[in-house]
């Protein structure tokens, strides 16, 4: 059955849903917020199974199919935001998006890690870039074909560094301090040995950290977000499959949703986001 109808669902007036495993999505959810003022929103933050960088791969890819379709089933998204790395690593867009057309939803779908990966590309000068993620993003391999995608044949010269702990970090609302730049500079080593000129920040919650990046890498060095390019993404997509939002005059909602502790989630997430974050609510997993 189609969705079509339900919830005020028209393919237009729905909501753009998007999900993390906590608080990284904040960032895409910033720019997309500044971006489309008129959009509607809807949130999920998987605090009360994160982190999702040391799981395998088949568990996350569940966690993130859960999600997706609670997004679609029970808040009526038109479009649906992987706005985590990891899940988009083990739940591939082009996949998430024929199972949704394969029940009959008509629903956008879109990932973090192409943009980013098209924005490094773009960045560099001298073809020499990096990446660094979670352990599962990193170990899967989904930035080496992204960057190939996205280099159109060119000669672009990859690194990719797994950076556990940087999370747990963020998670905790601690992004500054002596304690993240040592661990910063022993993550960061392999980046700094092969000279790169522009780093991807291949997990959403690594922004909060750039300024401690940034000065263990050194000013020569492009830090590139994925934020901000999905967003861009984002409206082109809703634009060209006619799911804009009409009037864009007319200010959107956002809802913020959290599988743990809803308290926490809201006093963190709204140091991390801004005052858009208030009320947030709690969203119980099927597992």
């Amino acid at each position: 059955m189609s969705i079509d109808g339900v919830l005020g669902f028209d393919g237009v007036s729905g909501p753009v849903g998007m999900f993390d495993s906590g608080f990284g999505g904040l960032t895409v959810a910033r720019a997309v917020i500044d971006l489309l003022p008129g959009e509607d929103l809807v949130y999920i933050g998987d605090t009360g199974r994160y982190p999702y960088g040391d799981k395998p791969l088949s568990e996350v890819r569940e966690y993130a199919r859960e999600i997706a379709w609670s997004l679609v089933d029970d808040f009526g998204a038109k479009a649906v935001v992987v706005a985590c790395n990891t899940a988009a690593a083990a739940l591939p867009v082009h996949e998430l998006e024929a199972e949704f057309a394969a029940a009959g939803r008509s629903v956008s779908v879109i990932g973090v890690i192409d943009p980013g990966a098209e924005a490094l590309v773009r960045a560099t000068r001298k073809g020499s870039v990096g990446v660094i993620g979670t352990i599962g993003t990193i170990n899967s391999g989904s930035y080496e074909r992204a960057v190939a995608r996205a280099s159109f044949g060119a000669s672009v010269d990859l690194v990719s560094a797994a950076c556990p702990g940087f999370v747990e970090f963020v998670e905790r609302g601690r992004t500054s301090g002596e304690e993240i730049t040592v661990l910063a500079e022993r993550l960061l080593a392999p980046v700094r040995e092969a000279k790169v000129d522009a780093l991807l920040l291949g997990c959403t919650h690594y922004p909060f950290l750039a300024r401690v990046i940034s000065e263990v890498l050194g000013d020569d060095v492009i830090l590139v977000s994925s934020a901000d390019e999905t967003a861009f993404a984002l409206r082109d997509l809703l634009q060209t499959s006619g799911r804009a939002k009409k009037d864009e005059n007319s200010p959107g909602t956002a809802r913020f949703l959290s599988s743990g502790d809803v308290a926490w989630f809201e006093t963190l997430g709204r140091q991390l986001l801004g005052p858009e974050l208030v009320g947030a609510e709690r969203w119980r997993t099927r597992s």
